[in-house]
């Protein structure tokens, strides 16, 4: 992100977006206290600086039949860079997979990654996961209950 901080303003933009990304323009000026001309053009600039990258529903998987959240941590045999990036461009082909953060540590990578059902977990892993390149070992928890999943950062307006 490049260009001047970000003030209150800014601040409060964000936090009701990342509230609400549906919200008219219009809701949002109210909410902040603009009219909703410069509060559109804080919003483009926000947009244009990176600081806004996208906007998304949020889906529930089960709604989908996706009843299954695993996360997998994954150990690779080599560590340089030109295998970090052949692991990751497999991933990224992978729509099962719905994040990949690489890690400091004894594990390289974690995973999280959606399925129907146990099979298909099954399925995936030993088809599409363990035998991606450079893979050496691959450590799975099926997750039993989510009690927080915010998406975002937190957003703190000074005042």
């Amino acid at each position: 992100m490049s260009g001047h901080a970000l003030d209150a303003v800014d601040m409060q933009i964000l936090g009701e977006l990342q509230e609400d990304g549906r919200m008219t323009n219009v809701d949002l000026a109210k909410r902040i206290g603009l009219t909703a001309p410069p509060c559109l053009r804080r919003v483009k600039a926000l947009e244009d600086r990176g600081v806004i990258s996208a906007y998304h529903a949020t889906i529930d998987p089960a709604a989908l039949g996706f009843t299954i959240t695993v996360f997998a941590m994954v150990s690779l045999r080599s560590q340089a860079e030109a295998d970090l990036r052949a692991f990751e461009e497999h991933i990224a082909a992978l729509p099962e997979v719905r994040e990949c953060h690489m890690l400091n540590g004894e594990i390289d990578f974690i995973l999280k990654v959606v399925a129907r059902d146990l099979q298909s977990f099954q399925q995936f892993l030993t088809s599409k996961l363990t035998p991606a390149p450079n893979v050496a070992s691959v450590k799975t928890s099926l997750t039993i209950r989510t009690s927080k999943a915010l998406v975002g950062v937190p957003v703190e307006v000074a005042g």
